[in-house]
């Protein structure tokens, strides 16, 4: 029985040719010709099954034969802020790891201690589709630029703003509690700072925009690892 093929193509209903780097893959490695069977995505919640219509050098057509709506496994929306790593590296696992877990969305943030400020966003898109790709996942997660951590806690958001700091003089509440209590369906922003924490300064800014002092738990965690617990627990907590 051969393996079952996906292929990432956005806005896949309305269009009859792969990607080019997805083409090469379907014709150069996988070797599909007319007539064979693949399923697409288009990472806005829809698989579609199709087949080959005509497979050439660099090139792959298809026709759509059914389309598969699928169904998001947790409710309302997910989105992590967190400022990039020194060693890119730990970022890069950290949303291959998120967007197999799954989320919606994720902003970098530039941010008082910041050691990395620079991103080569195209890459991690790529990272990101791999994931999506991997993990069959039917929605992809918004990839969005660095930004300033100011203007991003100035920018009105909806649902409930939390920012995961380690000052034991800031009260904090306990995230996954918090998240428990939420309405499943509103939308979820959990901050998360750099290697040398936000600055005392960022976090009484983040509240006085409305958001809200909280602790991942009692170890003292990587950003990288910070930023991937936060997914996984907004994601229990929306299963619900």
């Amino acid at each position: 029985m051969k393996e079952t093929r996906y292929f990432f193509v956005p806005d896949a209903e309305n269009q009859t040719e792969l990607p080019q780097e997805e083409a090469v893959h379907a014709v150069k490695v996988l070797r599909l010709a007319g007539g064979d069977e693949m399923y697409l995505m288009d990472g806005a919640g829809n698989f579609f099954r199709a087949e080959v219509a005509v497979a050439a050098a660099h090139r792959c057509t298809y026709r759509i034969m059914e389309k598969l709506p699928q169904q998001k496994a947790w409710k309302g929306r997910i989105h992590l802020a967190i400022a990039p790593t020194k060693m890119m590296e730990r970022m890069e696992w950290m949303v291959e790891k998120a967007t197999e877990v799954g989320f919606d969305e994720v902003t970098f943030l530039n941010c008082k201690f910041s050691e990395r400020k620079v991103l080569r966003v195209p890459r991690l898109e790529k990272i990101v589709v791999s994931a999506v790709k991997q993990s069959r996942k039917p929605w992809k997660p918004l990839v969005n630029e660095l930004i300033s951590f100011s203007e991003f806690v100035s920018q009105p958001r909806p649902g409930r703003k939390f920012i995961a700091h380690c000052y034991d003089e800031i009260p904090r509440k306990d995230l996954y509690t918090e998240l428990q209590q939420m309405v499943v369906d509103d939308e979820v922003t959990v901050m998360v700072g750099p290697e040398g924490d936000f600055s005392v300064d960022e976090v009484e800014k983040a509240m006085a925009c409305g958001y809200e002092p909280v602790t991942l738990g009692d170890a003292r965690l990587r950003t990288e690892t910070a930023g991937l617990m936060a997914v996984v627990m907004s994601q229990l907590a929306k299963r619900l």
